[in-house]
């Protein structure tokens, strides 16, 4: 186990492909360590998971409309007997604008991204090249050690 690595590799594979698919070991620890380099070099990150992020495009970088748990409870009137929709802005986008001018980015760091679709995984890989300063890192499961490679590079293999 490699405690001190430098991360150099890492953070320049993340600049020059913009989504990395990375293979982290299950024990956990390694994330932190490579957020952490992230953060020294200038980047922000934001950790999200995967499971329950639907529309991933409209989640990160659109408005889009939510339906709180209805709770068994009805409405009666003009709303849907399931509530009503309340409009939750941009995850990505709101947090590219208070980004402090000194930062390098926003890193988004996916857990669990073995549930994406490809369609999901591909829209990932454009979203670096839409909006330059955000960069993402999907986990896609799990690893005796902690490797990456350019997400474009595993949705072709699979």
């Amino acid at each position: 186990m490699a405690l001190l690595t430098t991360g150099k590799g890492f953070v320049r594979a993340l600049e020059k492909s913009g989504a990395l698919g990375v293979y982290a070991p299950l024990e956990g620890g390694f994330e932190g360590r490579y957020q952490r380099r992230l953060r020294t070099n200038g980047y922000e990150s934001l950790s999200l998971t995967a499971r329950g992020l639907g529309d991933v495009s409209a989640y990160l970088m659109g408005v889009h409309g939510v339906r709180p748990p209805h709770l068994g409870k009805k409405n009666i009137g003009q709303n849907a007997a399931v509530g009503p929709i309340y409009f939750v802005p941009p995850i990505a986008a709101y947090q590219l604008e208070s980004l402090s001018r000194q930062s390098k980015g926003l890193v988004l760091w996916i857990l669990e991204g073995y549930i994406l679709s490809k369609a999901e995984l591909e829209y990932l890989v454009t979203l670096p090249q839409q909006e330059p300063r955000i960069k993402v890192v999907v986990e896609l499961g799990g690893e005796r050690y902690f490797r990456w490679e350019a997400l474009e590079k595993l949705i072709e293999v699979a």
